[in-house]
């Protein structure tokens, strides 16, 4: 529910030409915060990322994200790239 959330929200805002979104919360079970949400893993390619450097992909990444950040993900791995990039 919460990875299609996510995809959902980074469609509609980033119009990505690739995304992934990765759920690893099985990976931490256990945990102490993985009673607070999953641990999710987005690779995103988008064309909203050119000219922006690393920390301002991931500010923007965040913010379309921030309510789930306080009510279903406890940890975000992001992988964000304008076309073209390696």
């Amino acid at each position: 529910m919460i990875a299609a959330e996510i995809e959902r929200r980074l469609r509609a805002e980033l119009a990505p030409s690739a995304l992934t979104i990765r759920d690893d919360s099985a990976d931490h079970a256990g945990h102490a915060g993985a009673r607070e949400g999953g641990h999710f893993h987005v690779a995103v390619v988008s064309e909203r990322f050119t000219g922006l450097q690393r920390v301002a992909r991931h500010r923007l990444v965040y913010h379309l994200l921030s309510d789930l950040m306080q009510r279903g993900i406890h940890a975000l791995a992001i992988d964000a790239r304008a076309p073209g990039e390696a």
